[in-house]
């Protein structure tokens, strides 16, 4: 996918221009995971073999430790393809996947009004203390068990911004 790196910056950079509650950096959050080789599942979505979205799934930790659950983002659409369902289709492809490999959970910080579509809601002891505001993050346990404890993303996403 080597050739798709740029491509899909590209989308992701204009996905979340003028979004209030982005900083414009998500683009950034995709390339320091690919660096450190922590995303963990990257998927494209294409039309007319153009790449158009991209879903984003890494490793997060619960108390730091492992235990098998992942954050979805950054998740973006090139503005002429929004509001299709190309982003609903990466993730759940990506859920699924996830869930295939085994994962537990998935985890997210986005807007509730999209997100509990699939399933994500706030639970009270799963926290993410780095969340801007605690109604935004969300989490979807693929079983039963909801673990207790503080989440955190990988360090891609709290690096300081540069371009």
């Amino acid at each position: 996918m080597p050739n798709n790196y740029e491509v899909i910056e590209q989308i992701t950079i204009a996905a979340f221009t003028g979004k209030s509650h982005s900083d414009g950096t998500e683009y950034l959050v995709i390339r320091r995971l690919r660096e450190a080789n922590a995303l963990s599942l990257s998927l494209i979505a294409e039309t007319e073999n153009k790449v158009v979205g991209h879903a984003a799934f890494s490793i997060v930790t619960i108390n730091r430790k492992d235990i098998g659950w992942y954050g979805l983002g950054p998740i973006s659409v090139a503005p002429e393809f929004q509001k299709q369902g190309i982003g609903s289709a990466l993730i759940k492809a990506g859920l699924s996947k996830l869930k295939e490999r085994g994962a537990q959970g998935c985890v997210l910080e986005g807007d509730p009004n999209y997100y509990q579509r699939f399933g994500f809601r706030s639970y009270p002891n799963l926290i993410d203390e780095k969340a801007l505001d605690a109604i935004y993050f969300m989490a979807l346990p693929f079983y039963n068990n909801v673990p207790s404890g503080i989440v955190e993303f990988h360090q891609a996403f709290y690096t300081p911004t540069h371009s």
